[in-house]
């Protein structure tokens, strides 16, 4: 063998060694197993994340998200004002109902973003000033109010988990002013027999501030009664409230959650 030829061979030997090298995951094979007992610590072999794009402004919709504008919304007595991609409860006629208006898709685990509005000027106090809610499943409401500067009962204010858990601060801003809700949503676990397997929980952030920090919810929202479950379906549509008051909605969009996103403590029956 020349000189010439056994050098090419150690160079495509190195090339071929280099390239092997270069497809190799990065990890390790050696490492203890985690408690969960499918993956070792920094192992080598596990899904990488899925590649999510986020928006360019915040509180924007990333990719994987699913945008509910106003043709995904339907009034359960007549279609609520939209104009500019913003929603509004319209006036109630004289002896009229609550108009509150129902996604046309059911969800289950959730991340929600969505913006609202009291209006300006403030009218009346407490409960009847600003008032509406975000419904998920049409059962569980965080509670949406004009709650800068109005007194009112400390588990019916903004950011309460209505009827149960007061937010953990006040973080409103004035009447007028665009607000921001982001929210995570866990939906209850029932046994086929209807038996309660795990309650429903919530996240919730209002204007970027922590107010309900993954918060069991005791059931169904009631007025002037403790909440109870009932066994229902593992998704519903969701609600925005008309309680009388002319607040609005833009920029809502949601994200189902996978089942690994809340899978943590569930029991396996829930499973």
């Amino acid at each position: 063998m020349t000189r010439m030829r056994k050098a090419g061979c150690l160079m495509a030997a190195w090339i071929a060694v280099a390239g092997a090298s270069a497809q190799e995951k990065p990890g390790f094979r050696d490492t203890p197993m985690l408690p969960d007992g499918k993956w070792r610590v920094h192992d080598a072999d596990r899904p990488a994340p899925v590649v999510v794009t986020p928006a360019t402004l915040p509180g924007g919709a990333p990719s994987d998200a699913i945008v509910l504008s106003p043709d995904a919304w339907q009034g359960q007595l007549a279609p609520w004002t939209v104009g500019g991609g913003v929603m509004t409860v319209p006036p109630r006629p004289a002896g009229g109902g609550d108009n509150n208006l129902v996604s046309r898709q059911s969800f289950g685990d959730v991340q929600l973003h969505l913006e609202f509005r009291s209006p300006n000027p403030p009218k009346d106090t407490s409960q009847d000033r600003g008032n509406s809610g975000v419904w998920f499943m049409q059962r569980y409401e965080v509670q949406i109010l004009d709650g800068y500067r109005n007194p009112t009962y400390a588990d019916g204010t903004v950011g309460a988990a209505y009827g149960w858990k007061p937010p953990l601060v006040n973080a409103a801003r004035k009447p007028g002013e665009w607000q921001s809700y982001d929210i995570v949503f866990e939906r209850p676990r029932f046994a086929a027999d209807g038996k309660l397997l795990r309650p429903a929980y919530v996240t919730a952030f209002l204007n970027g501030v922590l107010v309900q920090n993954r918060q069991a919810l005791l059931g169904t929202t009631v007025w002037r009664k403790v909440a109870a479950y009932q066994a229902h379906p593992d998704a519903a549509p969701l609600q925005l409230q008309d309680h009388g008051s002319p607040v609005s909605f833009r920029n809502i969009w949601v994200r189902p959650l996978p089942e690994a996103a809340v899978d943590h403590d569930l029991p396996g029956e829930a499973k």
